[in-house]
C-alpha cells in the first residue's frame, strides 16, 4: 500500500515537471525557429540561429550581461560578508536579548522586498544614488535568510572546535574565518546559488532605479526590446532574447543541482 502511494506520488512529480517544461520546451525551439514557420503546428528540421544575431545587433545585450554579472557577483559577495559574521554572532557570541534580535531577523524573510521600494527610493534619492550600480545593490547587501541559512550551520558544528582554537591563540575573527567559513562550504553553496538567481531575475527596482543603458541589468533590457517589438509578430526574437538571459541560470541550475540539495541536508535544515 505504502509503495503504490509513493509510486503515486512519483508519477505526479513527473507529470508536474513535464508541465512546467512545456513553455520552457516551446520558447527554445521557437528562438531557433526562422520567422516564416515561428508558429507553425507542425515540426521541421529546418532551424536557424539568425535570431540571435538579430537580437544581439538589436539591443546592448553585452552592456546588459556585464552589469547584471557587475550587480549580481558584488551583492553576493558583500552578503557573504555580512551574513557570515552576524550568523556567527548569532550561533556563538552570547550578548544580551540575543533570541529576540534573532527573531527580528527572521521576521524580515516575511516582508516582501517590494514593500520598502518607496522608503528605499528616497534614500537613495537623498544619496543621489539613482540610476547607478550601487543603487541597485545597496538594498540587498544584508540578508536575513542567510544569516538563518548560515546560523544553522555553524550551530552543528562543534564548540570543541572553538576551545581548541583559542588555546592555539586564535581570535573568534580567525575562528571565523579559519574554521567556520571551510567547514561551511554546502551552506555558501546553497545561499550563493540562491542568491545569484534572485538578483539575476530581479526587475521591479532595477526599473524604477535605472534609466540609463550603462546601468540596466538584463531583466530591464529584454523588457524595453521586447515592447520595442509588435509581439505578436516577433516571438522568434523575443524567444531568443529570453533565451540569452535565462540561460547562464540553466547551466548553473544543471551544473550544481545535486550540490545545491545536499547543501540544504549538511546545514540542518529538514
Amino acid at each position: 500500500m505504502l509503495l503504490s502511494k509513493l509510486n503515486i506520488s512519483r508519477w505526479l512529480l513527473y507529470i508536474f515537471a513535464a508541465l512546467w517544461l512545456v513553455p520552457l520546451l516551446w520558447m527554445t525551439v521557437t528562438a531557433f525557429r526562422p520567422k516564416q514557420i515561428a508558429l507553425s503546428p507542425s515540426f521541421s528540421m529546418e532551424f536557424t540561429l539568425q535570431n540571435f544575431a538579430t537580437v544581439w545587433s538589436a539591443a546592448p545585450f553585452t552592456q546588459y550581461y556585464i552589469n547584471t554579472v557587475i550587480i549580481v557577483v558584488c551583492i553576493f559577495g558583500v552578503q557573504m560578508i555580512t551574513a557570515t559574521m552576524a550568523a556567527f554572532a548569532f550561533a556563538r557570541v552570547k550578548f544580551y536579548a540575543k533570541s529576540l534580535v534573532f527573531l527580528l531577523f527572521l521576521v524580515q524573510i516575511m516582508v516582501p522586498a517590494d514593500v520598502l521600494i518607496f522608503p528605499n527610493y528616497t534614500v537613495l534619492k537623498e544619496l543621489s544614488l539613482l540610476d547607478t550600480k550601487l543603487g541597485i545593490m545597496i538594498p540587498y547587501f544584508a540578508s536575513a535568510f542567510g544569516i538563518f541559512l548560515l546560523r544553522q550551520m555553524f550551530m552543528t558544528i562543534p564548540p570543541e572546535l572553538d576551545e581548541a582554537a583559542m588555546i592555539e591563540g586564535y581570535s573568534k575573527w580567525q575562528i571565523l574565518w579559519r574554521i567556520y567559513f571551510p567547514l561551511s562550504r554546502p551552506s555558501y553553496i546553497a545561499f550563493g546559488l540562491i542568491s545569484v538567481s534572485t538578483h539575476w531575475n530581479n526587475f521591479l527596482w532595477p526599473l524604477i532605479v535605472t534609466n540609463s543603458v550603462e546601468n540596466r541589468p538584463l531583466t530591464v533590457g529584454l523588457a524595453i526590446f521586447a515592447q520595442s517589438y509588435e509581439i505578436g509578430a516577433q516571438w522568434t526574437e523575443v524567444s531568443a532574447a529570453t533565451l540569452l538571459v535565462i540561460a547562464p541560470l540553466m547551466v548553473g541550475f544543471l551544473l550544481f543541482q545535486r550540490q545545491f540539495m545536499n547543501s540544504f541536508i549538511h546545514s540542518g535544515i529538514k
